[in-house]
């Protein structure tokens, strides 16, 4: 939204206080629903001068029925979009893990994918600018406060920006279930892309071809695959446990 977005759920909200509380305009909360935690968010809310209406669960209900609000729902300003042109910044920061994700367009395994991200301690996520799912309300539900913490970078190519880290000195490492080499044999101590594609349709060609390395993550029952947002946690903590930290 242009003017206001509108976030929803206890972790996204408390991440918004805790990270970007000069985002925040004004919180609703469901006024026959207050707990503990929800009586937390109010107070530190108000603690820092911010409104909060409290309504009826109904009326969050009916004023957003594809969200999973959890009794509260924050109107902010929109956020700062990171752009291609921080990847450079961020990788002269010191980053080492970025992710990024060909094709994925269902808003509920992008969040998924940034959570892992923060999780995980990757700098950025990665997407092209067509054929991805965007940051709506329903994605940053799903990131549970990651979206705050995690830049969502938006690039016109994708392989164009897979090379451009690749001359900066990361590996890209993508992943593909017709590849002999498994993820558990890739060295991701190296500073590392992840590349993952959409489930069913996987890597584009483009993509692939500028991948370093082709992994695969072993699949020894009768499914095919595994949704995205499942292997890239698997693979993102597998870069977790190599570097030591897992």
């Amino acid at each position: 939204m242009s003017q206001a977005e509108v976030v929803g759920g206890l972790h996204a909200v408390e991440s918004l206080l805790a990270n970007a509380p000069e985002r925040v305009k004004r919180l609703q909360v469901a006024a026959d629903s207050i707990d503990a935690r929800l009586g937390g968010i109010i107070a530190r809310a108000e603690g820092l001068g911010i409104s909060v209406e409290r309504v009826r669960r109904e009326r969050l209900d009916r004023g957003h029925p594809e969200l999973r609000h959890q009794g509260v729902l924050a109107w902010t300003l929109p956020r700062q979009r990171a752009t291609e042109a921080d990847l450079a910044d961020l990788v002269a920061a010191g980053g080492t893990l970025f992710l990024a994700l060909d094709g994925v367009t269902d808003p509920h395994n992008l969040g998924a994918c940034l959570r892992s991200a923060d999780a995980a301690g990757a700098s950025a996520v990665i997407v092209p600018r067509d054929r991805s799912a965007s940051l709506t309300p329903a994605a940053a539900k799903a990131a549970s406060g990651a979206a705050e913490t995690v830049p969502l970078i938006s690039v016109v190519n994708l392989a164009r920006a897979l090379r451009s880290l690749r001359d900066q000195g990361l590996w890209v490492v993508g992943l593909a279930g017709d590849t002999e080499t498994l993820l558990y044999q890739v060295d991701l101590t190296l500073p590392t892309v992840l590349v993952l594609g959409a489930e069913g349709e996987g890597l584009r060609r483009l993509t692939r071809e500028t991948c370093d390395h082709l992994a695969a993550i072993p699949m020894t029952g009768s499914v095919s695959s595994l949704n995205v947002s499942v292997a890239t946690g698997v693979a993102l903590f597998e870069a977790v446990r190599q570097r030591g930290r897992g």
